[in-house]
């Protein structure tokens, strides 16, 4: 069966982009950029976005497009004879899988919460009655499980659709419907006279916070940031580099989508930071889900049409998730269908039910089992852990080693011949050395500090 193809260069750039921009570009970048000195923390991030993130990207995208396969294909079909590459790519399907098992409850809560900016709900609510409203929500099981299968279906039925005519078609409206919404709710609130202070702490560099005993937390902040933002690691990449031309060199598509997802974030940074400071917030008090939940809904208050311009929020906030969603959701799709030969159909219908089956616990950790606790974190932490402090870095590192080993991986021959096929900006040879001894240390540092983070306060205590 003929392998398919991205009807355009834009479904590709807007798809993989789409894959990329999450959750964690509105809940994470803005309040890491603004704690740790704004425009001159954005400058220490785009410099590793560029000698870190898009080098694993392209390798990502080379070892798709060279093998036309889903992950665990990809391997197997590109691998030296008696080697065992193709073991990671089991882990990799099941990173997508865990990936999704908190994600699309997460998802679920931008449909309720678009939902309840349409009634109206957050109108004249201060930040505390906000607050309650989330937790709320959270506390619900059947609040929660009904709009997580919601998602979970919405997914899934966009893939079975086909790659032209579902994932591509509909991906492309949803992300240009979000860049065209954040960008006019970002011109709206940085338009309001509250909002000064707020951007001053955004957007002036204020280079006094690079003090030798916060510059550590600020290089792997930075790091870490253009690492996890383009969801590497896991080939939810590498099967969308299966589905393009070999009109383009790779270096160049990279650049184009992590640009386009560094846009988001940074505009998301325009909205979320002077939501903080116009209530008098410290950014860092409402870090992750916090910022998106309890504070952004109250500055819509202070905006006339708020209701109208809340709603648009959630609406962008709604296609952020999805894009993300039905982007991974296709990987999960396509390893089926290059593993076992299913139709998009069956593999779409069967992970319907076995994606709502391993959801559950996720929904179950905020509600009935919100008691069990594992080295201080509910199930959703746990899952959250496993995949973005041990999964993403060490199947990031697994394709570095596979792209640079010349005697037992592809080689950096064959990745190099492959990137650099087409049109646009090229691999520099040169770097063969930079990408297999420095780009390892790089995350092998990444994956230590990070769990280090998490497990050190129980060690240590």
């Amino acid at each position: 069966m003929e392998r398919e193809k991205f009807g355009s260069r834009l479904g590709f750039i807007l798809i993989s982009a789409g894959c990329a921009i999450g959750l964690g570009n509105v809940w994470r970048f803005p309040y890491i950029t603004a704690k740790h000195g704004g425009a001159a923390f954005i400058l220490v991030y785009l410099l590793f976005l560029v000698i870190f993130g898009l080098p694993i990207m392209t390798m990502e995208f080379a070892v798709g497009r060279a093998s036309r396969k889903s992950i665990v294909g990809s391997f197997e079909a590109l691998e030296p004879k008696g080697t065992k590459w193709h073991w990671f790519g089991w882990i990799g399907a099941a990173g997508n899988y865990l990936l999704m098992m908190f994600y699309t409850a997460v998802s679920g809560w931008m449909f309720i919460y678009f939902i309840k900016s349409i009634k109206g709900d957050f109108v004249g609510e201060s930040v505390k009655n906000v607050a309650d409203q989330f937790g709320g929500m959270v506390g619900d099981f059947w609040l929660q499980f009904g709009f997580m299968v919601l998602t979970i279906v919405l997914g899934f039925v966009i893939c079975s659709l086909g790659l032209k005519n579902g994932v591509e078609k509909i991906t492309k409206v949803m992300m240009v419907g979000l860049l065209i919404l954040l960008i006019v709710v970002a011109v709206v609130v940085v338009a309001l006279p509250d909002a000064k202070e707020g951007l001053k702490l955004y957007l002036v560099p204020d280079f006094s916070k690079f003090t030798a005993a916060n510059a550590g937390n600020i290089i792997f902040d930075a790091m870490g940031q253009a690492f996890f933002t383009l969801s590497l690691g896991m080939g939810s990449m590498a099967i969308f580099g299966s589905y393009i031309q070999k009109d383009r060199s790779l270096l160049g598509e990279s650049a184009t989508i992590a640009g386009l997802d560094t846009f988001v974030a940074l505009m998301a940074g325009l909205i979320i930071v002077p939501a903080s400071t116009m209530f008098s917030a410290e950014v860092g008090q409402f870090a992750g889900p916090g910022l998106l939940f309890q504070v952004t809904p109250n500055i819509f208050n202070l905006i006339p049409g708020g209701r109208i311009w809340s709603s648009l929020f959630f609406l962008f906030m709604m296609f952020a998730a999805m894009s993300t969603v039905v982007a991974v959701f296709e990987n999960i799709v396509s390893f089926a269908v290059d593993k076992w030969g299913w139709s998009r159909k069956k593999s779409s219908y069967v992970n319907i039910v076995a994606v709502i089956l391993l959801s559950l616990p996720c929904v179950l950790g905020f509600t009935y089992w919100s008691n069990f606790k594992v080295l201080g974190m509910d199930i959703q932490g746990i899952e959250d852990f496993i995949i973005s402090n041990n999964i993403l870095p060490l199947g990031s590192l697994v394709y570095v080693l596979f792209c640079t080993s010349k005697k037992y991986g592809w080689g950096w021959n064959g990745f190099i011949e492959e990137a650099n096929t087409g049109n646009g900006l090229k691999m520099p040879k040169v770097l063969y050395g930079y990408c297999k001894f420095v780009i390892p240390v790089l995350i092998i540092v990444l994956w230590v500090w990070g769990v280090w983070g998490v497990v050190s306060p129980f060690i240590l205590k």
